[in-house]
Order: C-alpha cells, then sequence, then structure tokens
C-alpha cells in the first residue's frame, strides 16, 4: 500500500509526503553561513520555506561542523511587550533544541517565570560561549512578530552581531514572508521616512525562494506515478504548468484534489485534462486555507494599488507603486518581472473572483436568468451584452459608489455578471496585466469562445486602441468575431450618449462594440 501523499498543511516529510529534495532550491545558503553572516530568507506562504530549513538543519547537523536549530517564533507573536516577547523566542530556542541537538549543544533551560533571562541578546550569547561548536540560527516566522517586537528582535541580534562566532551565534537567517525592506511600508506611513533603507542594517543579503520550476514539478508529479502505477501525463503536466506556474500549494493541491477528492485514491483511473479543469474549479470554489490567505492581503493598501492597476491595465501615478509591486510580489501575488502580473492562472481567477463576489450574489436573479440566454446547450453572448447594459445602466453609479475597487469595478461588475451565468457550465479565462492598457476575457461555453476585451474611455485615441487590441487578440485565438466594451469615465456624460452598440470591422475580425 502507498503511504504517501501530496501534502498541502505544513513541512513536507519524505517518508509520508511526496517530497523533492529542497536544498537545490536555493543557491549561496552554505557561503553564507561559512562566512559567518546574517541573512534574510523570505518567500510567499506555503512555498516549502519550513521545509527547506529542516532540510537544512538536518544536513548540515550532520556533518558535524555546526550547531544548527531550525525555530519557529511565531509563539511570540501573541507577545504584547518586547521584554516577553524575547522571552517567548528563547523559550522557543530551548524547546526546539531538545528535539533536535544533543543535550551538550543546547541551549541553558528556561521556564515562564525563569528569572535567568535579562534580554535574548545575553541569551544567545551564553549559549554561543558555552556550546562547543560554531551556532547557526534560523528563525522562522519572524515577520509574525508585532512591530515593536520585531524592531526589538533586529535589535538584540544588532547588538550581539560583533561577537560571533565565539560569543553570539555565527549566523543567523530570518525567514519569513516579507524581506525586510518591506517594514518600510509596514512601520511607516508613505509620507514619512524611517531614515535608513533597511530596519536589519547587519545582514548582507536577501533570498528569494522561488516555486517550484517544471523539471522540480514534474518529479513531484512522477513520485506518485512510480508509486501507483497513475501518471501524470504530459498534456496534464502542461495544464498543471499553466495554471500554477510551479506555485507548489497549488501543484501538490491539485493532485491532491484530483487523487483524493475526485478520484477517492482509486488509482486505476486516468487522471485527465478534464480532470483537472474539475479539481481546479472545486479548489476556486472551496477556497482551502492558501487561498483564503491571500484574500485577506486584497485590502492591504499597497496590495490592492497593484491589483487595481493589474485589472485595469495602467500603472497608477504614485511614487510608492514600486515598492507596492516589490511588496506584492514577496507575498507571491504577482510576478517578479514585467509585464506584472497575478503570479499563475489560479490566483488570476480567484482573486477577481473574490472582489466581485459581494456583486455576484446581489446580481438580481432577472437579469441572470440562464434561459434568456442559454438555449440547447449553446451561449446568445449577445443578448447577454444587451442584459448587461440594461443591468449597468440602472445600477452602476450606485454601486460604484460605495464599492472598495471603484477604479476597477466596472470591470468586476461584468465579471460578476457573466460568472452568475457560467456557473456549471462554462468558464472565463481572463488576461490582465501593468501596461497592457485593458482586460481581456474569453469565455468558454458548450464548446464556443467569445473574446471580451474590456477598456476604460479616457482618451479620444482609446476606441481605435481598443479596436486594434480586440482584433489582435481574436486572431491569436483564431477567432474572427469579438466584443469591445468601453467604459466611459466621465460620470457626467448623459447614459443616451454612453450606452451605444456598433458593429465593426477590423482587420477582418468582426467586433460589436458596447459603450457603457
Amino acid at each position: 500500500m502507498n503511504r504517501r501523499f501530496f501534502n498541502t498543511a505544513g513541512p513536507c516529510r519524505s517518508e509520508i509526503h511526496y517530497t523533492v529534495d529542497p536544498l537545490p532550491r536555493l543557491t549561496g545558503v552554505r557561503e553564507l553561513i561559512d562566512s559567518e553572516q546574517y541573512f534574510i530568507l523570505h518567500a510567499p506562504r506555503q512555498v516549502g520555506k519550513t521545509t527547506y530549513l529542516y532540510a537544512l538543519m538536518h544536513a548540515l547537523n550532520a556533518e558535524g561542523r555546526y550547531t544548527v536549530l531550525q525555530v519557529n517564533i511565531q509563539p511570540a507573536q501573541v507577545a504584547r511587550t518586547p521584554e516577553r516577547a524575547m522571552h517567548v523566542i528563547a523559550s522557543c530556542i530551548y524547546r526546539q533544541s531538545t528535539f533536535h541537538l544533543p543535550e551538550t549543544e543546547r541551549p541553558f533551560a528556561l521556564n515562564e517565570d525563569s528569572p535567568q533571562i535579562s534580554s535574548l541578546q545575553n541569551y544567545l550569547s551564553d549559549w554561543a560561549q558555552a556550546n562547543p561548536k560554531p551556532i547557526v540560527l534560523l528563525l522562522d516566522e519572524a515577520d509574525a512578530l508585532l512591530d515593536e517586537n520585531f524592531l526589538a528582535l533586529l535589535g538584540q541580534l544588532r547588538a550581539g552581531f560583533e561577537a560571533r562566532p565565539k560569543g553570539f551565534p555565527q549566523s543567523v537567517a530570518l525567514v519569513g514572508l516579507r524581506d525586510v525592506r518591506d517594514y518600510k511600508i509596514r512601520l511607516r506611513p508613505d509620507s514619512q521616512s524611517m531614515g535608513t533603507a533597511s530596519p536589519f542594517n547587519v545582514k548582507s543579503e536577501s533570498l528569494f525562494m522561488q516555486g517550484f520550476t517544471r523539471a522540480e514539478m514534474e518529479a513531484l508529479l512522477r513520485l506518485h506515478g512510480d508509486a501507483t502505477g497513475q501518471i501524470f501525463a504530459p498534456e496534464v503536466c502542461n495544464e498543471f504548468w499553466r495554471l500554477t506556474e510551479g506555485q507548489p500549494w497549488l501543484v501538490n493541491a491539485l493532485a491532491r484534489e484530483i487523487t483524493v477528492k475526485l478520484f477517492d485514491n482509486d488509482t486505476s483511473q486516468a487522471i485527465t485534462l478534464a480532470a483537472v479543469a474539475t479539481a481546479k474549479e472545486q479548489l476556486i470554489a472551496r477556497r482551502d486555507t492558501h487561498l483564503d490567505s491571500l484574500a485577506d492581503k486584497l485590502r492591504e493598501a499597497p496590495v490592492k494599488r497593484v491589483i487595481q492597476a493589474i485589472i485595469e491595465g495602467e500603472p497608477p501615478l504614485a511614487d510608492a507603486f514600486d515598492d507596492a509591486v516589490q511588496y506584492t510580489a514577496d507575498l507571491g501575488l504577482t510576478t517578479r518581472s514585467n509585464p506584472v502580473r497575478f503570479a499563475n492562472r489560479i490566483y488570476g481567477e480567484i482573486i477577481p473572483r473574490v472582489l466581485s463576489s459581494s456583486m455576484e450574489r446581489i446580481i438580481p436573479t432577472d437579469f441572470v436568468d440562464p434561459v434568456w440566454y442559454i438555449r440547447s446547450g449553446r451561449l446568445d453572448m449577445d443578448a447577454l451584452l444587451r442584459a448587461f447594459q440594461e443591468f449597468y445602466r440602472e445600477h452602476a453609479e450606485a454601486w460604484l459608489e460605495k464599492y472598495d475597487f471603484r477604479e476597477v469595478g466596472r470591470q468586476l461588475m461584468l465579471m460578476a455578471f457573466l460568472q452568475r451565468i457560467t456557473n456549471g457550465g462554462g468558464r472565463i479565462d481572463r488576461e490582465m496585466a501593468v501596461g497592457r492598457g485593458r482586460c481581456d476575457l474569453c469565455v468558454t461555453y458548450g464548446g464556443e469562445r467569445f473574446v471580451l476585451e474590456l477598456k476604460l474611455l479616457r482618451h479620444p485615441r482609446d476606441e481605435a486602441r481598443g479596436l486594434s487590441q480586440t482584433a489582435r487578440y481574436c486572431q491569436s485565438l483564431g477567432l474572427t468575431r469579438g466584443y469591445l466594451l468601453l467604459f466611459v469615465t466621465d460620470d457626467s456624460q448623459p447614459w443616451e450618449q454612453r450606452l451605444r452598440w456598433e458593429e465593426r470591422m477590423q482587420d477582418g475580425v468582426a467586433i460589436s462594440l458596447l459603450g457603457m
């Protein structure tokens, strides 16, 4: 019987989880440790940081040159004072050492009422002086601390830095979701300065852990095939990569959804593209913990700024935008390269759905009754968009005025309208990125595809650009017809002038132009 499975919670253990060797995923760590450096290791949630730290700790301890300890300091998150936080961190260090270090290499014991510790600096200094080997300390979840306590931790590490390696840990890694530079976003308003580029000025380098490479993803999926005979065929691997771009939690969750939830561990069933599509929809609809945690970030000011720019297709005119882009990339929501877009197609689908879900729930049923738009299994897109024009005229002004994402509310309103119709019978593929100047949708229903291009009408040339962009998008998909929706941003313009439906030809493509 195969005992291993795809893991979606906590660090991977190779004896029970399908696991690829995490150590090759980061280069340069050993060099930083050998040269007595302090450094940052950051990556989005559930990319494999903790799995990597455990593998590094076990590998280096087996070599025998260092005393290496991985410590999760998240329990200090609830501490209300820096003094209490430092005491909790010291307690975490001691408890973890009892599981992973021989007694001769452990720090002195602590309990909740211990008077022995006056500062974390002293605790680490005493440990280093008594320890027979140089200490390497890997502090996981460091950015979970309250701001004041996090800065206190940095101060304690700075204070002991010059005494390393005899009187303080030789190398310390702060591990979390964010690079320390991101704290200038969290610790100060945009108009103020901390007076330094980083609040941790003894760190030598910041390392970012990427998701799986294509080869690593395929190696992980192949482990299941080797163990059970139920293979992930090349076309299925291609679809996994297209949807996840190697995000480790998504890869594992998608594979687990198919093998456990859809197939009920029946390894005789073939893994097909249809199974992948069903599993993807179920993940998005259920919004497991990982996907829900992404949704919680969307209303943070820097995240909101970038999300709106991606959906709209235009970067905002703001000095802080570059910082916001870096911040959302560090959280794993967006790409780290241009053009800035959502990090993968599943995120690109779930984020707009989350933002438009409140609209989707309250759209009057009269407007989205499938009986008006779906006939003999085929979608009447013309009828659907004419109904949306009517709905938009009746509700846009009132809804957008109180909507948190007003700048992209028009686009999200249409997506909510379409989602109510396509749920259970079709899908919407979204193409969005900063600088594209529009948002492209491809609706698939009943074997037919419909291209919809959404564009804000701000400048006289936007209509001509939109027609050209729509034609190119249709041609890239091999389609000869598409729809261009132009949303007027001047609220003072009468509806009689805004609403229109015109048929145009552009570069051999028939385009229905809808004014909104």
